[in-house]
């Protein structure tokens, strides 16, 4: 039996899922997502369709999740520990969502950074988006990769793999996915017209200045 906050925690996880294939952002069961809570990490199954998923089948990593101990009667997602790798690293970030949305995924293929070409780019803490190195999914090298990529960040792609998103709730981690995705696709457009426009280094700082007064989707106070 799964208590009533757990329980409607793990029905957000559900239904942000569906969301985040309804709209494209991701497909199949191919992604992940995971919330921080007081008992652990609640992540999504392995392999499991979303529109199969009960909130009895989000799967518990007890703690900080880094044992790899699951509680559940399935397997967590192959992804389990860079979710758990984040959590432990960053006390700023309890939801981590990621996807392999088109133009991301795209992107990560390039194996290339974004560079501040637009200012929605501060949203994610600094002047770029970093693409981490490849690793095979699920590895302890994706893990620390990822690690690397998201310093002082609360967004990156994977080399060859896909994005991932971070936030304080899940609300916000699924938005900055959405806003990642919409960064990605408009500077593939950019770049099929021309060579985009840089901001400058201080014009990105007077951006996250500005930011920390509140924009886009905040996690809810105590």
């Amino acid at each position: 039996m799964i208590q009533k906050n757990t329980r409607e925690t793990r029905q957000s996880i559900i239904d942000a899922c569906l969301w985040m294939n309804s709209s494209g952002l991701n497909q199949g069961t191919s992604g992940n997502i995971s919330v921080f809570t007081d008992e652990g990490i609640l992540i999504t199954p392995s392999s499991l369709p979303y529109e199969e998923t009960q909130p009895e089948d989000i799967v518990l990593l007890p703690g900080d999740g880094l044992l790899g101990e699951a509680v559940g009667r399935h397997r967590p997602s192959s992804e389990w520990k860079f979710h758990a790798d984040i959590y432990n690293k960053r006390d700023d970030i309890h939801s981590v969502v990621h996807t392999h949305s088109i133009y991301a995924t795209a992107l990560s293929m390039l194996r290339k950074d974004i560079p501040s070409v637009h200012y929605m780019i501060g949203v994610f803490g600094g002047d770029s988006i970093r693409c981490a190195d490849y690793a095979h999914y699920g590895s302890k090298e994706l893990s620390e990769n990822a690690l690397i990529a998201l310093q002082d960040r609360t967004g990156c792609l994977l080399g060859t793999h896909g994005m991932i998103a971070c936030g304080g709730d899940l609300k916000q981690a699924l938005w900055r996915a959405g806003e990642l995705e919409a960064l990605c696709q408009q500077y593939h457009l950019a770049c099929q017209i021309g060579k985009p426009s840089i901001l400058t280094a201080q014009e990105m700082i007077e951006v996250r200045e500005r930011m920390k007064s509140g924009y886009g989707v905040w996690p809810k106070k105590d």
